[in-house]
């Protein structure tokens, strides 16, 4: 089991699978991001190992992420290798997509024993979406969630609030969630890496759309806890259940029981902090686990009491080097 020295229990990790992303979103990401070479991201083979030895650790959930997980090259390896080993260790596998290639792999995830999607949705206008995106097919998205919705997975809709971009849309997006029984998202921009504007501009706080919310619908406390940090509330009116991810107003850091791995073998025990572990050496060194695990027990030992986000309305930013699409957020 991991531990960290605040007590708390690391039972969920989150796998970058890939930087790389057919989307290029302006709160993620430069629209010419370079991305890195392949010869330096793990192989499926090595990635599936590592998460085997998480779960041999005690994790119990694993989310893939990216970039985008499903461009990467022949990605269902990965998830049907770690489907086996739910119910062996293993208590759910999940993954966060943008949606564009939901409908070519909806059914794929099913049968590798995926349940639940979280996908990245920040508008219902088909403009407004490209605007966003830059490269993204609204359609082909909104095609790709009803085939998953079918087919049987779970949907999460996360939602980043942008101040005069999507604020506009807050109830649309639930209403529109409210009919598909989807779990709807809200989340603040998060100060990660340079994308060629200010994210103050960004910066919309959750207790102003949660404001926006209550002027229309009311808002109770939800009985519903995940394994990630958001904090949900029931909406009586349209009978669906919102999330809220606040980094900022109100960071969940007391309760973190989570590490992230990136595409090339890094540990970062804090999304908001740059503190890492290099997994690659150990996992390429020896055949045998000991040694990877050995240097995961000593980085769980790093892991800090919380994240330092900061976005001030005046002066400069304040925010982490690295983008969203290395730890998949």
């Amino acid at each position: 089991m991991l531990i960290d020295s605040f007590q708390r229990k690391i039972s969920y990790l989150r796998v970058s699978v890939t930087d790389r992303c057919d989307f290029r979103c302006t709160y993620c990401m430069n629209e010419d991001m370079q991305f890195l070479p392949k010869k330096d991201i793990l192989s499926l083979e090595e990635l599936d190992r590592l998460c085997g030895t998480f779960v041999d650790l005690g994790v119990k959930k694993i989310r893939i992420t990216g970039g985008e997980p499903l461009v990467r090259k022949n990605i269902m390896e990965l998830f049907n290798s770690l489907g086996k080993k739910i119910g062996n260790g293993l208590e759910e596998l999940t993954l966060t997509t943008n949606g564009s290639q939901l409908d070519r792999y909806a059914k794929a995830l099913f049968d590798s024993g995926v349940r639940r999607v979280n996908v990245s949705l920040d508008s219902l206008d088909k403009n407004k979406f490209k605007k966003i995106t830059r490269t993204g097919n609204f359609e082909k998205v909104l095609n790709g969630i009803m085939i998953a919705k079918k087919i049987g997975l779970k949907v999460k809709i996360n939602t980043v609030a942008l101040k005069g971009v999507n604020d506009d849309e807050i109830i649309d997006l639930i209403n529109w969630c409210g009919i598909n029984k989807f779990i709807l998202t809200f989340i603040e921009v998060m100060p990660m890496g340079t994308i060629g504007e200010k994210r103050a501009d960004q910066y919309m706080p959750l207790n102003e759309v949660k404001n926006l919310i209550q002027k229309k619908y009311s808002l109770a406390d939800s009985s519903l806890r995940t394994s990630g940090p958001a904090r949900y509330f029931y909406c009586e009116e349209t009978d669906q259940t919102i999330g809220f991810i606040t980094p900022h107003t109100h960071n969940f850091c007391e309760l973190c029981n989570r590490v992230r791995i990136t595409c090339t073998g890094e540990m970062y025990m804090c999304l908001g902090q740059q503190d890492k572990a290099d997994l690659k050496m150990p996992l390429r060194k020896s055949e045998n686990n000991q040694l990877l695990k050995n240097v995961i027990y000593e980085a769980i030992s790093r892991k800090p009491k919380g994240h330092d986000f900061a976005i001030e309305r005046e002066g400069e930013e304040k925010f982490v080097p690295r983008n969203m699409n290395v730890t998949g957020g």
